[in-house]
Formats: C-alpha cells, structure tokens, sequence
C-alpha cells in the first residue's frame, strides 16, 4: 500500500486497494518513510480502516500523542469484548477507550486514582460491560505492571456501552443517572430493595436501559393503550403510583413527557419485580 502521510517511526496513513484510508502500524514502519512510499508489508502489526472521517482524523492526531503500546493493548480489549458481548461496537471505541487507557495509567502511575460515583450502578446495569471493564484490568496489569482498580473498570465498561448505542458518552451517563433515579423512586415508595438476583429483575433493568436512552433521544414509545392501562392501574395501583413518579420525575428533569405507553410498561414490571 502507498504511503500518504508519516504520523510518526511507527505509523503511517495510507489507501487500501479500494482507495480509502487506512492507518498502520508497526514497529518501525514509518522510519525513513516518506509520501508516495510503498509501506513494507513485513512491518505492518496492526492496521485500522474507520468508516468516520471525523473519526479517522481524531484517531490520527490520538495515535501521535499515546504510546504505541497502549494501542495495541486497547485493540486487544476490544477484540475481547466484541467476543464476549458478542454485538456490534461502533468505531468510536478504538478512540475513545486507548485514549481512556493511555490516560488511566499516567494517573495511575502519578498515584492518582479516581473515585466511580456510579459504580454501583454500573454493577448493576451494565453487568456484562463490567465483566469486559474487570478483564481490562487484568490486561493492563498483565502488560503494564499498572493494578487498575474497580472504579476503573467501571468507567472501562461505560465505553463499552456508549459504543453500543452510538451516542456520546455524556448520554450513557445521564441513561445511568435516569436509572439510578428510577430505582431509588422504586426503592422510596416500596420501602425494600429490589431482589437483584430474578429473571424480573434483570428484564426491569433491561426495559429501564432503553426506557432511559428514548428520553436522552427525546423518542416516543409508540401507540397508546389506554384501555390497557386502566386495567393495570386498577391491578395494580401501587407499582401504577410508583410509576407516575418516575414519569414526574423524567418530566421536572429532562423535560421529557413520557405518554402513556411508558407509563404502562413501568407498572407492569414494576409491579412484577416489588409485588
């Protein structure tokens, strides 16, 4: 492949064989290299092709500014995940989580360790993100000799779920704190804890993740079931008030009005979990 631009000893820019824009990376790959060059197919380790050309140009300028290693530890993370989630992970993460990792451990390093405020709620909601966030410690112990704790596993696993839904990562927090304020609301009005090891459990927390994500997109639900919903109320009038107060809440908050359908939805798996 012909070389367009050196970013540095280790890593060039150039077109694949259909023309679009590649980056490369290798010990030594970009050392005495100029434009026009061919690169040397021997020094190629590693080589990403990013479909954004925003992202493409934000992943060049990051790739000069981090040590090459932490790339190819990050890439490995991400294969891990992509395995282990088995879904589809937006592009943005082979920016966002070297960049992450690469400034964890100069912190680390200068004895700077970061409280999570969320952890628990990472724990909680994002349990197979967090697994990946564990096993990224692991790595980065394993290559660096750098002990991540759990705090930061968990803002790992925030990566990985922002690259699920495609947005940016300010949006999974605000998803994180709407469902942290739901279960808190849930928590108030029943006077106990959810039990966290049920299958409703698991599917309350699943319908609060998209529940969560349609106000931070401002979409609607759907088709409104009225008559439906006056049959739940009637069943089940506690999980219904429950319910209303969240909607108030998202409401005062986000200014969202969550119509009816949401309201539906809430009750009902509310009501399975706490009734």
């Amino acid at each position: 492949m012909q070389i367009q631009k050196v970013l540095n000893n280790n890593v060039v820019v150039a077109l694949d064989e259909n023309g679009a824009e590649t980056v490369l990376m290798g010990r030594g790959l970009g050392f005495g290299c100029k434009a026009g060059d061919e690169a040397s197919p021997a020094k190629i380790e590693k080589r990403f092709s990013l479909h954004s050309d925003q992202l493409s140009s934000r992943f060049q300028q990051l790739i000069t500014s981090i040590p090459l290693p932490h790339f190819m530890m990050s890439e490995r993370i991400i294969n891990h995940a992509k395995l282990s989630l088995g879904r589809e992970l937006s592009d943005s993460i082979y920016v966002t989580l070297p960049d992450h990792i690469s400034g964890a451990i100069s912190r680390y390093k200068e004895g700077i360790h970061l409280e999570n405020p969320l952890l628990w709620d990472i724990q909680q909601f994002y349990k197979d993100e967090y697994k990946v966030g564990l096993k990224a410690n692991e790595i980065v112990l394993e290559e660096t000799d750098v002990d991540f704790t759990d705090d930061e596993a968990g803002f790992i696993a925030m990566h990985f779920v922002n690259a699920q839904i495609g947005g940016e990562i300010r949006e999974v927090y605000d998803m994180t704190y709407l469902m942290q304020a739901a279960l808190r609301i849930v928590r108030e009005v029943y006077g106990a804890e959810p039990d966290s090891s049920t299958i409703e459990y698991y599917r309350f927390i699943t319908h609060l993740k998209f529940f969560a994500r349609r106000i931070v997109s401002s979409q609607k639900y759907g088709d409104e079931d009225t008559d439906l919903l006056e049959v739940v109320r009637f069943k089940y009038p506690r999980a219904f008030a429950c319910a209303e107060k969240i909607c108030d809440y998202v409401l005062h908050e986000k200014g969202f009005h969550a119509g009816r359908n949401e309201l539906l939805y809430l009750t009902i798996h509310i009501a399975r979990v706490m009734e």
